[in-house]
């Protein structure tokens, strides 16, 4: 029995994907928002986006492409526990599963330390690169009495690859510990004014960092979103990214070398769907994006 089998069960499908023979890109929800500590609810994002998904156009203005065309698969739900270091085994499991196959797997959190687990399964081989879009640093070494939560998830990647395969882009909101320790560490960040007021630096920037890497992992927290755009998250901030901004630095950085992506931190039951179109939409364009760049 396969991972997949073992520790998934079928759900509502992105954009309605039927069965394909060879998929190349695989879609895996994660219900979970164990660690959650202001506006719990991501637990139920994963079937939103989904939902959403079945309802928006699907034609990629930059890429040129429409998602509903391209070879998907969607694997359903992760059977999640509610201890967290389950969860992220289970995830890691099914993750490493995917990757063995050449699939380019997006994941629809739940909360962000599920990128802890991704992690851990595509470090097994190779170089890997990490680019994280988030309002938040995430680099407290504790938060809570807990080391491994949605507030320490970055201080817990870096460790496990080194503060030089990280970037975060769009911060904005962040402790004094953590100021200092990306000061002293290091740590390359771009902030939500640097996007706003000097893109085209960003787009360089970005473009000139990833050129060097081998693999890269995208992690996006739809805080990284102002919250005029996206205002079903669960700690938004002010000052945020618009969607096209966002989208213009993914097409910089999506091609080959992205073996996946998580959209973490939507919350649902603060607004009426309008943050699960946003996270739809990145999803789809995502993928396009990466099919257009291997054409």
């Amino acid at each position: 029995m396969s991972y997949e089998e073992l520790y998934t069960s079928k759900t509502l499908r992105f954009l309605e994907v039927a069965d394909v023979y060879e998929p190349k890109y695989a879609i895996l929800g994660v219900p979970y928002d164990g660690t959650a500590t202001f506006r719990s609810g991501s637990r139920f994002a994963p079937n939103a986006i989904r939902e959403a998904s079945v309802n928006i156009e699907t034609y990629s203005l930059r890429a040129g492409l429409d998602a509903s065309n391209l070879a998907i698969k969607d694997m359903g739900n992760l059977n999640v526990a509610q201890d967290i270091y389950e969860t992220l085994r289970r995830l890691s499991f099914v993750l490493e599963e995917q990757l063995s196959k050449g699939l380019k797997t997006v994941i629809f959190g739940g909360e962000h330390t599920l990128t802890l687990g991704a992690v851990e399964a595509a470090s097994r081989s190779d170089d890997l690169t990490v680019i994280c879009f988030d309002a938040h640093m995430d680099f407290r070494d504790e938060y809570l009495g807990s080391k491994v939560n949605h507030a320490t998830v970055m201080r817990r990647v870096s460790e496990k690859l080194g503060i030089d395969k990280i970037m975060e882009i769009g911060v904005r909101a962040f402790s004094g510990e953590e100021a200092n320790y990306a000061k002293q560490s290091g740590l390359k960040f771009l902030t939500s004014l640097d996007v706003s007021r000097r893109l085209d630096y960003v787009l360089e920037e970005v473009g000139r960092w990833t050129r060097s890497a081998e693999r890269l992992y995208i992690t996006i927290d739809l805080d990284v979103l102002d919250p005029s755009q996206a205002p079903g998250v669960e700690n938004p901030e002010p000052e945020g990214l618009t969607l096209t901004q966002l989208l213009d630095i993914l097409w910089t950085i999506c091609n080959a070398k992205v073996i996946a992506i998580d959209i973490v931190e939507l919350s649902p039951p603060y607004d009426n769907g309008i943050t699960a179109i946003q996270a739809a939409k990145i999803a789809a364009e995502s993928i396009c994006l990466i099919e257009a760049k291997n054409l």
